[in-house]
């Protein structure tokens, strides 16, 4: 019971591994999800998380240890000799502990901080948009292998009644109704969809290790890609992650218009000082002496030449210059778009009529397969309309795929 139980566990384990079926969805969120650039992401976050602390470290006190020994050529004196008043030595010794703490800058700090948090999101949404152009080549790799697995699955389905065509020649020779030369016909060309058959394999293992590579996940020969049903909406806006990378940008330079605002804000900081040295604070005393000094200081520059201004005007510009790139996106998109609008619309016209051909060919063949039963054609003309029958197929399969590829396109020139 137990080796059962195993062999059945072991039957199970190899059909799944066997029927690895995939999804164009799995695809685009496997390449988001593993691609290098996506740990930019975190990485940016991280970064800015770092420097927003550092930056608030700037509303703590700044706390300095200095020490100086200095020797002068000279040093202050008084004009006269005075009783019990050395004169200084030129040789001085000063230690200090001084620190300033920063009362008021007009939020400068804040500002920063808010800029800090803009150009993370800048640089996050590029790495999506960066991320988002993956979506194409993802596309045309999966687009590939679906199309070379219809194109096998209707040449097996050629084979299969080409097989059986070759049974019925092959007794219609034994009793000399058929000519021997028309199994020779036949068996030629069964060898030829082997070929075919054996470069669809080949061509599709290749297809699906670079498809692999691109998604970062396993995808051997055995794997089956599922042919996605998209629902196309044209009145749908456009959502391109592109769009919103054009907003941050400018979101990013009002804010750095902010920042060079209050450039010119009055900035106002505490500050002590606590020293030993020789001389102290008594510049009459030689002496080491322990001292200190605590104040206030401010400083506003009223004027800086109408630097600020030019700044501001540059990034006026710069505003302008995202605003035309965004236009111009906009208008590129758009001609993509109704490009793939029109596919759309052709494809599905040129699939209409695809049945209608499949129907004909397929009355043709099985008028063909009667006469070459009954000796009146050739097996050469017989395989003529086979082959034109499934040549029908293979353009209803391929019209398929392709208004299959404009739709995913159209999804993503639309970004969604």
């Amino acid at each position: 019971m137990k080796r059962i139980l195993i062999t059945l566990f072991s039957l199970v384990v190899f059909y799944t591994n066997a029927q690895q079926i995939v999804s164009l969805e799995d695809c685009y969120a496997l390449a988001n999800k593993n691609y290098p650039l996506y740990k930019q992401t975190e990485m940016l976050q991280q970064k800015s998380v770092y420097e927003i602390d550092a930056l608030h470290k700037g509303k703590l006190p700044k706390i300095d240890l200095n020490a100086q020994a200095t020797y002068q050529s000279d040093v202050t004196g008084l004009p006269i000799t005075m009783p019990n008043i050395t004169p200084l030595n030129k040789d001085q010794y000063r230690a200090t502990l001084d620190v300033n703490q920063l009362l008021y800058n007009g939020g400068m700090i804040d500002t920063n901080t808010k800029l800090k948090v803009a150009q993370t999101k800048t640089q996050q949404q590029q790495v999506e948009v960066n991320l988002y152009q993956i979506k194409n080549k993802i596309n045309q790799l999966y687009f590939s292998v679906l199309l070379l697995q219809e194109r096998k699955a209707i040449l097996i389905s050629k084979q299969e009644q080409l097989i059986s065509k070759i049974k019925e020649v092959k007794t219609g020779v034994k009793f000399g109704a058929i000519l021997p030369a028309s199994e020779q016909v036949l068996e030629a060309e069964n060898l030829k969809i082997r070929q075919q058959l054996i470069e669809i394999q080949f061509d599709k293992k290749r297809m699906l290790d670079n498809l692999s590579t691109l998604i970062f996940s396993p995808l051997d020969e055995n794997s089956t890609l599922q042919k996605p049903n998209i629902a196309t909406d044209f009145t749908k806006d456009t959502n391109r992650p592109e769009l919103k990378l054009f907003d941050l940008q400018n979101e990013q330079i009002e804010i750095s218009k902010e920042v060079i605002s209050k450039n010119n804000v009055p900035k106002v900081n505490a500050f002590g000082q606590a020293g030993y040295g020789n001389p102290g604070l008594n510049m009459l005393d030689n002496s080491f002496q322990t001292f200190y000094m605590v104040g206030l200081k401010a400083n506003w520059n009223v004027f800086d030449w109408n630097k600020s201004k030019i700044e501001k005007q540059a990034l006026s510009i710069s505003e302008n210059i995202i605003t035309t790139e965004k236009e111009t996106f906009l208008l590129n998109n758009n001609l993509q778009v109704q490009e793939m609008e029109n596919e759309i619309k052709k494809s599905e016209e040129i699939i209409k009529t695809d049945s209608e051909i499949i129907s004909l060919r397929e009355y043709v063949v099985k008028s063909s397969d009667a006469q070459l039963r009954n000796g009146v054609i050739t097996s050469s003309e017989y395989l003529i309309e086979l082959t034109n029958l499934y040549e029908a197929k293979k353009n209803q399969k391929l019209h398929e795929i392709q208004l299959a590829l404009a739709k995913a396109n159209y999804q993503v020139n639309k970004g969604y």
